[in-house]
């Protein structure tokens, strides 16, 4: 006989971790296997090392999916970020808001870490490190468990939590086992892509703007109906900062992105303002944006004629672009460089109360691995800590 277990949760990340807590808590005999050699490797490199466990402002507005928009509702309700800064405070861990409602430790993601573990120990939890997944199926002539077979041996179970995060980071170890779980159980599927991605140029704005590598501009960048007013970050190969990681969640194939280069007014009515005063376009953006960049955009859009020697189609031309800059990016940075997976399992075939499958009595999908996707800035983390918390308080 296989060791049983009342849950087995596969993925001691964010969400697997707190389903495991809260389903221990309820008397559940409950089991984490857990592929990498510790816990929550994605948490400790999170915010620069600091994790942004949670913004203050979450919402179900504040999410992609492919699905409904109000399937995240229930579990955000239900597990709040006030629920996980009281978790945080009863651990006495210091933390501070960044900006926009965004909170990380004063000091290291290793306290949220640790915070996790200690309550898994008070929950009764049993952690398996290092237990490599190999299959999952139906457990023969025992009803409706589950057989789990792994590096250390075969488990069955009565519920099994599905928590295995997307394809982001692979060097941390990242699989996609938790999307074979679902397509193997005739899950429909969302087909994954990376999400708060770096964009990359072609070739011809490569060229142009590669040697502005490391300069940041404030701007709004949109993508189809939605917008974020944050800097932007020139890289060697393309795009960056958190205004391009917001709206790549958005952006869809062979559509712009657009930038705002100057948000806080009309271009053409501050060009026309300044057509008497002698200045070129160039020195006239130098004022308002990175001498750099006002330089090379210049070169590339505009004239090195003053201002009033411009034709105003022209000058109505430079004004439209500086406002509403259209660029067709060639792609992104890959998984490599995204923070999060966009799509998983669709968010039809699952509870939205508990995120058990509809169709699949006993299986459950939380956190990255479904439909899900957050904004920049402990977005994603919340939707963890919400969807683990529902799950766990179900099984």
């Amino acid at each position: 006989m296989s060791p049983f277990w009342d849950v087995i949760v596969i993925g001691g990340g964010a969400a697997g971790l707190m389903c495991a807590i809260e389903a221990g808590k309820r008397g559940r005999r409950v089991a984490v296997l857990e592929h990498a050699e510790r816990l929550g490797k994605k948490i400790l490199i999170s915010g620069g090392g600091r994790c942004n466990f949670t913004n203050i402002s979450a919402t179900a507005v504040n999410y992609v999916t492919s699905g409904s928009p109000h399937f995240c509702k229930s579990a955000l309700a239900r597990f709040t970020p006030a629920d996980f800064i009281a978790l945080v405070e009863k651990h006495r861990i210091p933390y501070h808001e960044k900006k926009l409602g965004q909170l990380f430790c004063d000091f290291s993601s290793r306290q949220i870490v640790e915070l996790l573990q200690r309550e898994c120990l008070s929950a009764g939890v049993q952690i398996r490190l290092n237990c490599k997944v190999a299959e999952v199926a139906r457990a023969e002539g025992e009803g409706e468990r589950f057989l789990v077979r792994t590096s250390q041996g075969e488990f069955t179970c009565e519920s099994l939590v599905i928590a295995t995060g997307g394809l982001s980071f692979p060097k941390l170890g990242a699989t996609g086992i938790g999307y074979k779980v679902a397509e193997q159980f005739g899950l429909e599927m969302v087909k994954p892509r990376p999400g708060l991605v770096p964009l990359t140029f072609d070739s011809a704005d490569l060229q142009t703007f590669a040697a502005l590598s490391g300069l940041s501009v404030d701007v709004i960048a949109s993508a189809g109906e939605f917008s974020f007013r944050e800097n932007i970050l020139f890289t060697h190969r393309g795009l960056s900062g958190p205004a391009i990681l917001q709206v790549s969640n958005y952006l869809r194939e062979k559509e712009p992105l657009r930038l705002n280069l100057l948000p806080d007014l009309s271009a053409l009515d501050w060009l026309e303002s300044q057509r008497k005063s002698g200045r070129t376009l160039k020195s006239l953006l130098g004022l308002r944006l990175p001498q750099r960049f006002a330089q090379v955009w210049s070169e590339r859009f505009g004239s090195a004629r003053p201002l009033e020697q411009l034709p105003k189609r022209e000058l109505e031309t430079i004004a439209g672009r500086l406002n509403n800059w259209e660029i067709f990016p060639a792609g992104d940075e890959g998984y490599s460089k995204a923070e999060v997976t966009l799509g998983g399992v669709h968010t039809s075939e699952l509870s939205s109360k508990t995120l058990e499958a509809r169709r699949v009595p006993g299986l459950y999908f939380i956190g990255e691995v479904v439909d899900v996707t957050g904004w920049l800035g402990g977005y994603n983390f919340q939707w963890a800590w919400a969807s683990g918390f529902a799950a766990g308080q179900a099984i």
